[in-house]
């Protein structure tokens, strides 16, 4: 099984999970010919995409889920509560392509997956975990705060696909930011900080846990070498956790490519 970020960001996000068995899109954030011109590179026909998994109803994370799954009669997964929502941004889609996710765990061909509630400031967003060959690899952006739910939602995965949206103060001081952007960002139904980042991390650093992939890193209040040195100084003076030691740590992008990781 692999796993790469299309993008990851503010302004669209879309990642590709590979097993043997199902290619799979989460979120299709980015224009349809960026997605397509994407896959094409990493030599995936669009076509065989077996389905797109919807985390949130957010713009930057459906733009073009209308677009590619009526183009190439991909099946969606939502959860049910998001389907309006989503069709008054997006459009609609053909209905025998919409599957409500009503269960917390369910497979396509014989990929398992497990669904999470994550606290986001939309009408539900879902974490996703995968698991095939007693390899489990996980993504859980948009969440202003974790639980112990959360947690174990993601213990026991290989890989993460975390969120690392923002550093506090930069944030705090930044002056484009009206004051209710920044209480919205900063709340329990906001985004993730670096450092709740690190502290989610610091929980999950264990036996099976190798690499995190830090996501949707804000362009404005945060940099891919801030959240990296942030992140693996605070996991060390903290508790004591060296990165590429311990956990390796990687940072996605926004408009390039990620780096792909296959176990």
């Amino acid at each position: 099984m692999n796993v790469v970020t299309l993008a990851s960001g503010s302004k669209g996000n879309c990642t590709l999970f590979q097993s043997e068995h199902a290619k799979i899109l989460v979120d299709a954030g980015i224009n349809l010919t960026e997605i397509e011109q994407k896959l094409i590179f990493l030599g995936v026909d669009p076509k065989n995409i077996n389905a797109i998994l919807v985390t949130h109803e957010h713009t930057d994370h459906i733009k073009s889920v209308a677009y590619f799954s009526n183009k190439y009669n991909t099946k969606v997964f939502a959860n049910p509560r998001i389907w309006n929502k989503m069709e008054q941004k997006i459009g609609a889609l053909k209905p025998e392509l919409k599957i409500s996710i009503t269960s917390s765990t369910f497979y396509i061909n014989e990929l398992k997956i497990d669904t999470f509630p994550l606290s986001h400031d939309s009408v539900a967003c879902n974490g996703y975990s995968f698991t095939e060959n007693a390899i489990k690899l996980s993504i859980a952006t948009d969440l202003g705060t974790f639980n112990d739910s959360v947690v174990n939602s993601l213990r026991g995965s290989k890989l993460i696909i975390l969120e690392a949206n923002h550093d506090e103060n930069l944030l705090l001081n930044n002056p484009s930011y009206p004051v209710f952007l920044k209480k919205r960002i900063l709340s329990n139904k906001g985004h993730l900080s670096n450092t709740l980042s690190a502290e989610l991390i610091a929980k999950l650093v264990g036996e099976d846990l190798n690499q995190i992939v830090l996501a949707h890193l804000s362009e404005e209040n945060n940099s891919p070498t801030l959240a990296y040195t942030f992140i693996k100084q605070y996991l060390q003076k903290n508790y004591g956790i060296i990165e590429g030691e311990h956990v390796f740590i990687d940072v996605s992008s926004q408009y390039e490519i990620g780096n792909i990781f296959e176990y």
